[in-house]
């Protein structure tokens, strides 16, 4: 029996998890990390180390490793996390997309590597809109599957319009490989003619972020919880075979928008619709159930700079790890606030680490002055708001770099990285990284770039949320972790925060809130 010609398989991608309380993202946010066109996407998915996050390397991997097929590359477009896209962007965007896919046709399947939480200045659902766009131009019998951030806030048009809903099971994100890998078993048995159906289940609690941890290790892991449970029943004999993926979507609380709330989105084969929906609501009851857990526990920044400071005084005493959950580049934090910082040169806390503070004009100025010279530092001369303060204090340059590093541990290793002109600065017992791309402190090659000895010091203070924790585990355990209470745009005490979206009532937010599966399940 003669073969047919391999199949021809759409891919792209936008991928940005959006901050409704930060400044909007342009062209350059995009341009600056992510904004591959065409062959660029298959040259990248298939370099050493790629500059896209790993979950489309993965699927061509996978897709290279399970038989011939012919990649149809269009748009693969990726920010860090940031405000809102600029809505004309955006719409450039989706010409792009819907033009390529056009001009593509026929096309026998698509990926799509979404993050899920994506907002512009005019749209609430630009991922769904994305699905709903590419299931109009392909039609209904072109299959598509989709990987998504677990942060993902999941709308109907995400779940309608994709075959199999792949998202993310690990936070920190170690597992975006596998993903993506994942998403290709499941293209290449849609195009052996499976077909499928999706169950939803939304419950009222917009969880905090410092709440939605899955390692074993994590103090209190309500909804790793509800992971392990979807995963365990999947594997079970009964089930096997007929659910394909269960996902467990935390979602992204600053994003503000009415399609926010804890997701369950289990996938079934065509004809197991009972069961995917039974499943659904059954990890859904065990989030209820928990429901109290959501809320995000603290450590005052007082009591965090006595416990530096302690640390610092006394060699005998264990390191320590800071981490400022509330100024998160990873969330949409600007990467500059100088709360901590201050109190810690307040109080002579000595042998300290802090990075990684995103400030281009301070690390211009230190490349200008050169190593071994004082300068007066000046932080936050280009961006000012409410949090992110100017801030000036004597400085020795102790190291420069160009920033292009190689990621070496969680989900940064293996990636191609460019931070621009970067500068460590020796602040009285502190020695301070300065960036000038926006990132969060999630690798310890961003210290290691500038030759700074993680394991030498007495503290260190990272801008990040979670995702630190896969980078850092070899230097320090959970309970050498202390999750700082600091002013910022991504605190994870969500009463701080005007909201307008938010569906409304929300744990932790409001008392008296209600759920059963018969108002949150389809």
């Amino acid at each position: 029996m003669a073969k047919g010609p391999p199949p021809r398989i759409a891919v792209l991608g936008f991928s940005i998890e959006c901050n409704a309380f930060a400044p909007p993202a342009t062209r350059k946010d995009f341009e600056g990390c992510v904004w591959l066109e065409r062959d660029a996407i298959t040259a990248d998915a298939r370099c050493p180390a790629p500059v896209a996050l790993p979950e489309t390397p993965g699927f061509y991997a996978a897709m290279d490793a399970t038989g011939p097929w012919q990649p149809v590359p269009i748009l693969l477009a990726m920010a860090e996390p940031n405000g809102p896209v600029e809505e004309a962007l955006f719409a450039e965007m989706m010409a792009a997309w819907r033009k390529g896919l056009e001009a593509a046709k026929p096309l026998d399947g698509v990926y799509l590597c979404l993050h899920g939480a994506g907002l512009t200045t005019a749209r609430q659902d630009p991922d769904g809109d994305l699905c709903a766009l590419v299931r109009e131009v392909v039609g209904a019998g072109v299959p598509i599957v989709g990987t998504l951030d677990l942060h993902a806030n999941v709308s109907a048009a995400m779940v309608d319009n994709l075959d199999v809903f792949v998202g993310y099971r690990t936070n920190p994100h170690m597992d975006m490989r596998e993903r993506g890998e994942e998403a290709a078993v499941h293209l290449r048995a849609l195009l052996r003619g499976t077909r499928t159906t999706r169950a939803f289940v939304r419950l009222p609690i917009v969880a905090p972020t410092v709440t939605m941890l899955t390692g074993r290790d994590a103090t209190d892991r309500p909804y790793g919880e509800m992971i392990d449970l979807g995963q365990r029943r999947a594997a079970d004999q009964d089930c096997a075979g007929r659910i394909m993926n269960v996902s467990v979507m935390g979602g992204f609380a600053y994003a503000d928008t009415a399609k926010n709330g804890l997701a369950v989105v289990v996938t079934a084969r065509e004809g197991d619709e009972d069961e995917a929906r039974s499943l659904a609501v059954e990890i859904a009851e065990l989030g209820w159930m928990n429901r109290d857990r959501f809320r995000a526990r603290l450590t005052s920044l007082e009591d965090a700079t006595a416990l530096a400071h302690a640390t610092g005084a006394d060699p005998g005493k264990p390191a320590q790890c800071f981490a400022d959950v509330a100024d998160n580049p990873g969330g949409g934090g600007r990467g500059n606030t100088m709360w901590i910082i201050e109190a810690f040169l307040k109080a002579g806390v000595k042998g300290a680490l802090v990075g990684i503070i995103n400030d281009a004009p301070l690390a211009t100025a230190a490349h200008a002055a050169g190593v071994g010279a004082t300068i007066t530092a000046r932080f936050n001369t280009a961006e000012t708001n409410e949090f992110s303060k100017p801030f000036e204090a004597e400085a020795r340059v102790v190291a420069l770099s160009d920033g292009h590093v190689t990621g070496r541990r969680g989900i940064f290793a293996g990636r191609d990285m460019r931070l621009g002109p970067c500068a460590a600065l020796a602040v009285g017992g502190l020695t301070i990284v300065i960036v000038s791309y926006r990132t969060q402190c999630a690798d310890p090659a961003f210290f290691e770039m500038l030759g700074l000895d993680i394991r030498a010091a007495r503290s260190v203070v990272v801008k990040s949320r979670g995702h630190f924790r896969g980078g850092f585990d070899e230097f320090f355990g959970n309970d050498r972790i202390t999750e700082v209470d600091a002013p910022g745009l991504t605190s994870p005490i969500l009463s701080r925060f005007a909201w307008k979206n938010l569906p409304r009532p929300v744990i932790p937010l409001d008392e008296g809130v209600a759920w059963s599966p018969s108002t949150g399940a389809r």
